[in-house]
């Protein structure tokens, strides 16, 4: 029998920050959703490597943290859920 690989993270965007994201300027918008998408690719191999995800923590549990999109008017606040392999994104603040 062989094992299975292990199946890759998500990134999921609460619908508060999703309608921020929907009011932007879409060449942002576009920057934003490339910039989540490569924190589930970085925060995902970070913990699957037992490392500390990107960002600086907001709890001493290792499950909320927070990180400006460089070079951008953008922060966003995401949590780790380990057992969902999931990077979730509950606030997404634009400064405009």
């Amino acid at each position: 029998m062989t094992d299975q690989p292990r199946r890759g993270w998500t990134v999921r965007t609460e619908e508060i920050p999703a309608s921020v994201m929907l009011d932007m300027p879409s060449d942002l918008s576009k920057k934003v959703l490339n910039f989540l998408l490569a924190l589930g690719i970085e925060a995902g191999a970070a913990v699957d490597a037992d490392r500390e995800p990107p960002g600086d923590p907001m709890d001493d549990i290792g499950v909320r943290y927070s990180l400006e999109v460089a070079g951008e008017p953008v922060i966003i606040e995401y949590t780790v859920i380990r057992e969902a392999r999931q990077i979730r994104i509950p606030v997404l603040v634009w400064f405009y």
